[in-house]
């Protein structure tokens, strides 16, 4: 069982940045991979980027070559670096946790971000 927590949401404006951060509590040896999801109003979740246990990371290609997904050594806080930020990414940011053998879904509250143009 895991805890995320995101922050680090507000307003900016376009090609502004903003960085993201979901902490992780509980127990966290057993969490496989780390990501970042995003949902817009009236608009499907979509992934944005993830990162593995090894270390191996994955973006959408909207995102690609803006955004990077980090974490700390501990592996209890992943980040989200969001840079050249348009005002097509603004939803509401969800950080998300590949937990336990079956790879079983938790979620944070989500945080969100909305880029004026």
């Amino acid at each position: 069982q895991v805890q995320l927590v995101e922050s680090g949401g507000g307003l900016v404006q376009a090609g502004g940045s903003l960085r993201l951060s979901c902490a992780a509590s509980g127990n966290i040896n057993d969490i496989n991979g780390m990501s970042w999801h995003r949902q817009a109003p009236e608009k499907q979740r979509e992934l944005v980027a993830s990162i593995i246990s090894g270390g191996s990371t994955n973006y959408a290609a909207s995102v690609k070559g803006r955004f990077t997904i980090s974490r700390d050594s501990a592996k209890k806080i992943v980040y989200l670096q969001m840079n050249s930020l348009k005002p097509e990414d603004t939803a509401v940011y969800y950080c998300n946790a590949d937990y336990g053998p079956r790879n079983q879904a938790f979620w944070g509250q989500g945080t969100q971000v909305t880029v004026s143009s």
